[in-house]
């Protein structure tokens, strides 16, 4: 296979995604950081979309951060799927639903005011309680394997242990399994490794930056 090159935003948890994915596999791939408030051509003319990930495999592109894990997954064995059609699909099912979550969590971080940041919230934690009931024993979710489902939570897991640090919270508390997985996933290298330095520092001047009712409260514990 070709060199994969990555096309990313420094924050965004889907491309993030496929660097954990490609760091497991130990996948030598070279990462290009644009700024999407101010796309070059170049990028628009590969993504239909105008959206991160991208990666160029050779000539060819491809978008979609879940595409792009299964593709990665099946031209670089072992597989990080389980064996059986039945449970691929399964994960691939909470593969989406995980997308699902990480914009449940972007909608709460930015809500402007107090009924929409109540509601994004409580939306977000019904949502974690779907997957809590869904968990085993772990550490992972399918049992003692790393599998892409676990690649697809581990950027959710990162940006809400960053969001309890900085709010002197504990949002996980609620759902033990979920925070055993958690704590399991922020402690591999291929997780720790997989976004810019200072990533939190960057993260926190994002939701400062919104202006929400998130903002007022970072402000108001840093203050």
């Amino acid at each position: 296979m070709p060199k994969p090159k990555l096309i990313s935003f420094n924050l965004c948890p889907f491309v993030q995604r496929s660097v954990i994915t490609m760091k497991v596999k130990k996948i030598d791939c070279d990462v290009t950081y644009i700024d999407l408030a101010n796309k070059p051509e170049w990028f628009l003319k590969i993504s239909p979309f105008g959206k991160v990930p991208v990666v160029q495999i050779g000539e060819d592109v491809l978008f979609e951060s879940a595409v792009i894990n299964e593709y990665l997954d099946e031209t670089t064995p072992p597989s990080l799927h389980p064996s059986t059609a039945i449970e691929k699909a399964k994960n691939r099912a909470w593969i989406e639903f995980g997308s699902g979550l990480i914009m449940s969590m972007f909608q709460w971080s930015i809500a402007e005011n107090l009924e929409r940041y109540d509601k994004t919230y409580q939306a977000y934690l019904d949502n974690l309680k779907k997957l809590e009931d869904q968990l085993g024993d772990g550490p992972y979710f399918n049992g003692d394997a790393f599998s892409l489902v676990d690649a697809a939570y581990a950027p959710l897991w990162q940006r809400q242990a960053i969001l309890d640090d900085a709010l002197t919270g504990n949002v996980l508390s609620q759902f033990p399994k979920i925070q055993k997985w958690s704590s399991h996933l922020l402690q591999m290298p291929e997780v720790t490794q997989s976004v810019i330095p200072h990533f939190k520092d960057v993260f926190l001047a994002y939701i400062r930056a919104k202006d929400g009712i998130m903002a007022h409260h970072l402000s108001a514990v840093t203050a």
